[in-house]
């Protein structure tokens, strides 16, 4: 079958094979104690132990992401109705637990879609179908096909699509039965930045289209023009993963711009040094700082600050008054600058 679209630099098998690399770096962190995840050890075939600043820096987007989520998912109506139905959608899912996790803690929303390459979802797929640990959480009606990488259950669906497919997308979308009125928790780690620019352009438009209320969860490099920025860029492009949108969105300003150009009502992005210092729970890094011994300090402070977390906000419903980071005080607003 002939593919839709040219790779171009990024190589498709490499940038899948970061895949395969961070499931290992989360590995490392749940076997030093930094975080909790009984399934990522299910995906992983060789275990391998990275230096304290790879696992530091993964625990910080860990906890980021994971405190953004629940402060998602903790959102009710202040018409008090009850438990608002939620949805998660999350795009180049790879071998990401979460789901999983959610299960587990009683705190699954409604509806959970994954999307990736068929590549990557027919190896998750199997390894759903072959571990009980990981079938049982899907629930007990469940449609499992390793070879078309699909997962259909009543509360999870995981599909194979190319992102870079806007009418694909839609299909898979009515296929996942997600319902486009439904708040919804949007994920692209390391996804957006692999993809060219127009692509990104499209995918967060089509988004903020198809869903009225949703947050859009962002988490990728920033600032390729500095020192420390090419020589990133060189260590990935030496493995065949370019990172075609990053002069695009180079900075904390352009990540939130991408967003309000593009049909968003609020957009805030922070660099995961701030993120570590001013979001991520004190007592947490306090925790986690005593784990293993840790010199890497100019290392750490530059590395952070080439990574970001950006958000993006639809909220007709004023569901999200309370969701962010404290303050919003660096935050920008497609309509005034106040964020209430």
């Amino acid at each position: 079958m002939a593919k839709p679209f040219a790779d171009s630099q990024s190589n498709r098998a490499a940038v899948q094979a970061t895949n395969d690399d961070a499931a290992a770096s989360k590995l490392s962190c749940v076997n030093k104690g930094y975080m909790k995840d009984d399934y990522i050890h299910l995906f992983v075939r060789r275990p391998v132990r990275r230096s304290p600043i790879i696992n530091r820096g993964y625990f910080a987007r860990w906890a980021a992401f994971r405190k953004l989520l629940y402060q998602f998912l903790n959102c009710e109506s202040t018409g008090g109705q009850g438990h608002t139905k939620k949805q998660i959608l999350s795009l180049g899912a790879g071998f990401d637990t979460t789901f999983f996790q959610l299960q587990e803690e009683g705190k699954a929303p409604h509806l959970y879609v994954e999307l990736d390459f068929k590549e990557v979802t027919s190896k998750k797929a199997a390894l759903i179908e072959n571990c009980h640990q990981l079938r049982d959480k899907v629930g007990e009606t469940v449609s499992i096909s390793r070879e078309k990488g699909e997962v259909f259950a009543n509360h999870y669906k995981l599909l194979p699509v190319d992102l870079r497919d806007m009418q694909k997308l839609d299909d898979v979308l009515a296929l996942a039965n997600m319902d486009p009125s439904l708040p919804t928790f949007i994920i692209a780690e390391c996804v957006l930045i692999y993809l060219d620019p127009d692509s990104t352009h499209a995918i967060v438009g089509w988004a903020a289209k198809i869903f009225s209320t949703a947050i859009f969860f962002l988490y990728e490099q920033i600032h390729p023009d500095d020192a420390f920025g090419e020589q990133m860029i060189r260590n990935l492009e030496s493995r065949g993963c370019a990172l075609l949108g990053i002069y695009a969105t180079p900075t904390l300003h352009a990540k939130e711009k991408l967003f309000l150009d593009h049909g968003w009502q609020k957009a805030v992005a922070w660099d995961m040094l701030r993120v570590y210092t001013n979001f991520i729970d004190a007592q947490e890094r306090r925790r986690i700082e005593r784990l293993e011994i840790f010199d890497e300090f100019e290392e750490w402070y530059m590395m952070q600050e080439h990574y970001c977390v950006a958000y993006a906000i639809k909220d007709p419903m004023g569901l999200f008054e309370d969701f962010g980071f404290p303050n919003h005080e660096h935050g920008s607003d497609a309509h005034s600058a106040s964020c209430s």
